[in-house]
């Protein structure tokens, strides 16, 4: 027997009976004499494929579908009649079937028919959690950050995804532009197609010209063979194109064309190729600056420049560092099977003081560091990086204690733990950010929006939280 569950309807006992010993090997068989008794297996147990009757007795196969199909998880439906038609499949398929067999039954077509309808269930599972992974990995909800500063970057997102405009990302290395690319393209129309990506400066001249656009055959020396290039690859989808400006100039006039013709021409040839594809650009450098240095086509950038997302550095944000931390800390310790929970306060402090040239990356790295190098449940200040430790900042200058706002600081002070958030000095990070708003609202008298501004969030995050802390609170009984 498998694990795979069908459920049988009819009110006709003999065929339950022959049906249940028919597919017993194979599945395991439930049955019902009716609708009533139908719906009050569907909601006890999960059934994979259930199996009715047009007629039972007083009551409707079709009807059963349909309250079959509105439970939470509903059942893939194969109808069985003995008045099989046309207009019955149809309205059978209309209302949420996924087949129909006619009686008298032919046992194998139906234990066939069965096993197609579990594959198809089992392909839109798979389909359903790669769909939510990609997601995970790649939706909004990957770029993390409740700062002042993020919120423009999510509201942008939010707006332009679902159009045709090409976006400019802007913003030093390791801001997360990459994932920005993914969020638009995942949150456009366009998510079940291909997502190119083309990292400009990894490439010489002629090697990016041939990438973006493709070759014929013989076009140069080593072109063997015709190959399409990342455009006509991305047709349909997007093209993420990073690091923008460091194309040269040739490749900037074809690349002006592909914009505004929607066309391309392969190296070696002079035949137009139309492509649909949305273009997402993102650069580390100025590109206005650029413009003025002579460095830049001015047409091209205006081209590219049609919506334009500006990722703030690390250090503008500090803010998020606690949630950044938080979010690696726990994936490199899934990734690695670590034990590692939360980290100490001199180490979280260390993090939010320091300026980060290397951004969001680098806090990363800085993190899996230190889950890999620690031996207990927490990150202290000696597993971190040694660019981190007091020493190499004594010596590098390379700190400048810039808490956000005081609110390291102050929180320990609220916390009365002499600097830390709990007693030991050990790190808890909701404890952390409790503190934070804490502090706020002890400063702000009370004024949520004042306190909102003080620690850089949206007034809404702010009361988000405070509606968190009361439902952890414990509860005082006595």
């Amino acid at each position: 027997m498998t694990d795979k569950t069908v459920l049988i309807v009819d009110d006709e006992k003999h065929t339950r009976d022959g049906l249940r010993s028919a597919f017993e090997d194979e599945f395991d068989v439930y049955v019902a004499a009716n609708g009533t008794e139908a719906i009050e297996v569907l909601r006890n147990d999960s059934i994979d494929v259930m199996v009715t009757d047009l007629r039972l007795g007083g009551e409707d196969g079709m009807d059963l579908i349909d309250r079959a199909l509105k439970l939470p998880r509903a059942p893939i439906c194969i109808l069985m009649t003995a008045y099989g038609s046309v207009d019955i499949a149809v309205e059978a398929m209309k209302r949420g079937a996924y087949d129909y067999v006619s009686k008298p039954l032919n046992i194998d077509e139906l234990e066939l028919t069965i096993k197609r309808a579990i594959r198809s269930r089992a392909v839109e599972t798979e389909n359903i959690a790669l769909k939510k992974q990609v997601e995970r990995q790649y939706g909004l909800e990957r770029i993390i950050g409740e700062s002042a500063a993020m919120q423009p970057v999510f509201d942008i997102v939010r707006q332009v995804a679902p159009t045709r405009a090409t976006v400019l990302i802007e913003g030093e290395s390791g801001t997360g532009k990459e994932l920005v690319a993914h969020a638009l393209h995942n949150l456009s129309g366009r998510p079940k197609s291909r997502l190119v990506i083309v990292h400009c400066a990894a490439l010489s001249e002629q090697l990016l010209e041939s990438e973006l656009f493709g070759h014929e055959r013989g076009a140069f020396t080593g072109a063997s063979e015709k190959r399409i290039g990342r455009f006509e690859e991305a047709d349909g989808g997007t093209l993420f194109l990073d690091e923008i400006g460091e194309i040269d100039p040739g490749t900037q006039v074809k690349l002006l064309r592909a914009l505004g013709e929607r066309t391309i021409e392969r190296l070696g040839s002079n035949k137009p190729v139309k492509i649909d594809v949305r273009v997402i650009a993102a650069t580390n450098k100025d590109l206005a600056e650029l413009v003025e240095k002579g460095r830049f086509r001015e047409d091209l950038f205006f081209r590219l420049d049609v919506v334009k997302i500006s990722m703030p550095p690390l250090r503008e944000r500090r803010e998020d560092i606690v949630l950044l931390a938080g979010a690696f800390l726990r994936e490199f310790a899934e990734e690695n099977g670590k034990p590692v929970r939360d980290l100490t306060a001199d180490a979280l402090q260390r993090l939010v003081d320091y300026d980060w040239p290397g951004n969001v990356r680098q806090l990363r790295t800085a993190i899996e560091h230190g889950v890999v190098m620690s031996n207990a449940g927490k990150i202290a200040l000696r597993h971190l990086p040694a660019f981190l430790q007091p020493d190499a900042g004594a010596a590098t200058g390379v700190f400048a204690v810039k808490p956000v706002r005081g609110a390291v600081s102050a929180a320990a002070g609220a916390a009365g733990t002499g600097g830390s958030a709990l007693p030991g000095g050990d790190l808890d990070l909701a404890r952390m950010e409790q503190v934070f708003v804490e502090e706020a609202l002890r400063r702000t008298g009370g004024n949520r929006t004042e306190a909102a501004r003080l620690l850089g969030i949206s007034r809404r995050t702010l009361q988000r939280k405070l509606k968190d802390d009361d439902e952890n609170e414990p509860t005082q009984q006595g």
